[in-house]
């Protein structure tokens, strides 16, 4: 038997809900459809269970696109101080962690029993193991959807499907699947905040140094970002590391300045003239853990007394310190990955609707879209502000 449904949206997860939440609020039957057996699994996972869901800084220059205007119409709209209105709405405690970052106090589970709370006050019908085995598109605003959980005709339909990141939590590409189906052209996709891995040499000597963390200047040719760094036994994580990757290409170097604060040859020279008996290691120790310094540094060179050293050995281990030049490997992959950057081609959608220019009544919003934010609540805030643009017409 086909039920009739006004809006149908495939993936119950930030978007997906958002989504839910405005179109039931306009009075429309809404069905939430998702292969998973529980809503919202990486809300629960994310910010270290304690969902970091928006920023206070948030901004269209922390977005990654082949258009970056895209982003603007949705953002500009539902801002994160709209976000922030909801969660205060529902009492749920939040902190400021860094750079405007905002987690919950206690656990993720708040969040998400929020957004579920919101949907069962607009009456959404939310269907887990729902997986899809058919879409149709009868007409304009007309679509016939098959699924486990049910076939359906609905006037709407939104593809809210995320990703292929972190596959254990059921990401996959049907979004994209279905972008192809309408026509739809979709920019590759790869790994975004994501650890590199190190090649093997390299990897061999860092491995003693796995656990520590260092707050670091992290750059390419093209952007910078000023974090930890966490050494770990399969390569370098960390914030800085991670966000730099959503900008690194595959053979490119990345530069590290493990003293971002301090000009170390400088430093160096000046301990010359202050500590001339002083060891070269004791000097930089008193900046870098001890562990840091005996990996990069030359041992032999790091236990001479620093008078004793030319300046351009100096200048050597300065730029060592100051300017670590290191080629990765490669990435640890969607596994581990936070994110996914490319997919679904903006200009193929409306930036006020998210509607698919070519195929009326089809909709796309969150992660799945070609618009990728930065660590710290950014992608989680296109979920809210694209979910909620969508649901204001679907």
């Amino acid at each position: 038997m086909m039920e009739k449904v006004d809006v149908i949206i495939v993936g119950a997860g930030a978007a997906g809900l958002m989504c839910a939440i405005e179109a039931g609020k306009r009075g429309r039957s809404v069905v939430v459809l998702d292969h998973a057996n529980k809503v919202g699994k990486k809300i629960l996972m994310s910010g270290g269970g304690r969902c970091n869901f928006t920023n206070y800084y948030i901004d269209p220059i922390n977005y990654i696109s082949h258009n970056p205007h895209f982003c603007k119409s949705a953002l500009t709209r539902y801002t994160q101080w709209d976000f922030i209105e909801l969660v205060k709405k529902h009492r749920i405690p939040f902190h400021e962690k860094t750079l405007g970052q905002l987690f919950c106090d206690h656990k993720s589970q708040a969040i998400l029993t929020m957004l579920i709370d919101e949907c069962k006050q607009v009456n959404v019908d939310i269907r887990l193991l729902a997986a899809i085995s058919q879409i149709e598109k009868i007409s304009d605003y007309h679509f016939k959807v098959i699924s486990e959980r049910g076939s359906f005709h609905c006037q709407s339909l939104v593809i809210a499907t995320g990703g292929l990141s972190i596959p254990t939590m059921g990401a996959s590409s049907f979004g994209y699947q279905v972008a192809e189906q309408f026509g739809i052209s979709v920019w590759p996709t790869y790994a975004g905040l994501v650890p590199f891995t190190l090649q093997s040499e390299e990897k061999v000597k860092l491995s003693a140094l796995s656990g520590i963390a260092v707050n670091s200047l992290v750059s390419n040719t093209r952007i910078s970002f000023r974090e930890n760094i966490l050494f770990t036994h399969r390569g370098l994580s960390g914030p800085a590391i991670l966000q730099i990757s959503s900008y690194w290409q595959a053979g490119e170097a990345i530069y590290i300045n493990l003293m971002p604060d301090i000009n170390m040859f400088d430093l160096l020279k000046n301990a010359q003239k202050t500590q001339p008996q002083k060891q070269l290691k004791s000097i930089i120790v008193d900046h870098l853990p001890k562990r840091v310094v005996e990996v990069l540094i030359d041992h032999e060179c790091s236990l001479k007394q620093i008078a004793t050293i030319s300046h351009s050995s100096l200048q050597h281990i300065a730029n060592i310190i100051n300017h670590w030049s290191l080629r990765p490997n490669g990435t640890e992959g969607y596994r581990t990955a936070e994110v996914t950057l490319g997919g679904v081609d903006c200009n193929a959608l409306s930036s006020k609707t998210l509607e698919a220019i070519h195929c009326a009544g089809l909709y796309f919003i969150g992660e799945v879209i070609d618009v990728t934010g930065w660590l710290g609540g950014y992608n989680f805030q296109w979920a809210w502000s694209s979910g909620w643009a969508a649901g204001q017409v679907v």
